[in-house]
C-alpha cells in the first residue's frame, strides 16, 4: 500500500473549509467600555442627592455584569449598566418635578417599561 505525499485536500485548492481563517470575536463585538467612563459615571452618581441609594446600586449591578461578562464571554451586560445609568441621571430632574408637583406617584412605572428589559 503506498502513502500520499501530500495530504488530501476534500476542498481543493491549498486549504480546506475547516482551515479557513475563523475569528474567535464576532465582527460585531462591541469594544469594552473606557476606565474613564465608569469613573466618569461613578462621579456623577455620586455628585447627585440621590447617592447614598444609587451608587451602592451602581456597585451592585456593576459587580453582577462584570462577573456575568466573565461567564458569559460577552460585554453585553457590562454596556447595559453604562447604558442604564446614565438614563436614570438625566431623568433625574423629571422624576423630582414630578414629585414635586404632588402628583400622585402610586401607579408607578417600572423602569424595564421605559428603558426597555435589561438582560
Amino acid at each position: 500500500m503506498s502513502v500520499p505525499t501530500a495530504p488530501h485536500r476534500a476542498y481543493g485548492g491549498d486549504t480546506t473549509s475547516q482551515e479557513d481563517s475563523i475569528s474567535a470575536q464576532p465582527e460585531e463585538a462591541p469594544a469594552p467600555p473606557a476606565p474613564a467612563a465608569t469613573a466618569q459615571l461613578l462621579r456623577a452618581l455620586r455628585a447627585d442627592h440621590r447617592a447614598e441609594t444609587w451608587v451602592p446600586a451602581f456597585e451592585q449591578d456593576w459587580a453582577r455584569a462584570l462577573d456575568d461578562a466573565r461567564h458569559s464571554f460577552s460585554l453585553a451586560p457590562v454596556h447595559t449598566v453604562i447604558g442604564t445609568c446614565p438614563a436614570r441621571l438625566s431623568s433625574a430632574p423629571a422624576v423630582d418635578a414630578f414629585l414635586a408637583g404632588g402628583c400622585d406617584d402610586a401607579d408607578g412605572i417600572d423602569l424595564d417599561q421605559v428603558l426597555g428589559a435589561r438582560t
